[in-house]
């Protein structure tokens, strides 16, 4: 029974100790509400204005969600730690801050490809290599961006497939932007006859080039002779059309084609076909015609003893 006493008594004087300290420390806990009331306006409304002022300096609403979410989630960190100060809890703020360190360490190693990518990604969003619609190739993926983010960068290939790149190999990688200039340069490989008159035959192709379909006029169209082939003197036409989309690069390419190979009809020149010639060696380098004459003479003299 006297244990049970003690043990009442030793309760009772433990609430009384902390109420006396509850009612101390009603002044600072007031104040400490208030600033926790305080950080929030204050935060909320730096976090209004900062969106407003960096909408005007980046376009890209990623960053600047991410700049603003960040001084946001600051602002709020100095306040919760002003609170604990005033209600003379230094020590929690101390281990507060060790354990937000040895966790951001222990992060950092465990989510490393990630924080990468989500860097590249700020990096990309500063810099605007490319944007929404651009036509790119990197990583040996070839289509259209769709949506450019932190993490990945999103390319919708031709032939349908949506390709997931995240930004560390975009970052880290060459990218060929095809729409940057707005104009692209076609360059088509043909042949003529070694027979024909070459200086006529250019002058046909530029003519028949004249009005393909995205064509830049303002630039000239190039046919410039390449090579002596088994078969045909080759060479190059370049021209540059305009471009936005693959289909405008596409059905120019095709456009030229059909429209020289019209031209070369209709002025007779020909394109003509590889011609091979086949030489079996029989017997150290003897040509199969020789050697079909020798086996013939040797048939005709067989019949000729024979008679």
């Amino acid at each position: 029974m006297n244990n049970i006493n003690k043990a009442i008594e030793l309760l009772l004087g433990k609430l009384e100790n902390w109420g006396e300290h509850i009612i101390l420390m009603l002044p600072n806990m007031a104040v400490a509400i208030i600033l926790i009331i305080i950080t929030f306006v204050v935060a909320r409304f730096v976090r209004n204005g900062l969106d407003k002022v960096i909408g005007r300096i980046s376009h890209s609403a990623a960053i600047n969600n991410l700049i603003s979410t960040i001084l946001y989630i600051a602002l709020l960190a100095v306040g919760f730690f002003f609170v604990l100060s005033v209600l003379q809890l230094d020590k929690v703020v101390i281990s507060l801050l060790a354990g937000v360190g040895i966790i951001g360490l222990a992060l950092g190693f465990a989510f490393q490809d990630i924080a990468a990518n989500f860097i590249s990604g700020i990096i990309i969003a500063v810099q605007k290599p490319f944007g929404v619609g651009d036509m790119i190739e990197t990583n040996d993926y070839f289509g259209v961006i769709e949506r450019v983010s932190l993490r990945t960068l999103d390319v919708r290939q031709p032939s349908g497939e949506l390709v997931k790149l995240p930004n560390k190999m975009v970052f880290e990688n060459p990218v060929t932007n095809y729409s940057n200039g707005g104009t692209r340069r076609i360059d088509l490989d043909v042949g003529v006859s070694y027979a024909e008159d070459l200086e006529r035959v250019q002058q046909v192709a530029i003519e028949a080039l004249q009005d393909v379909k995205n064509r830049v006029k303002t630039r000239d169209i190039e046919v410039m002779y390449d090579s002596f082939g088994d078969s045909s003197i080759n060479f190059k036409v370049r021209f540059w059309v305009n471009y936005s989309r693959q289909i405008d690069f596409v059905s120019a390419k095709s456009d030229a084609i059909i429209r020289i190979k019209k031209a070369f009809d209709a002025n007779d020149i020909m394109i003509p076909f590889p011609i091979r010639t086949l030489d079996f060696a029989i017997k150290g380098g003897e040509k199969l015609s020789e050697h079909l004459e020798q086996l013939q003479q040797g048939k005709d003299g067989r019949k000729v003893s024979e008679e």
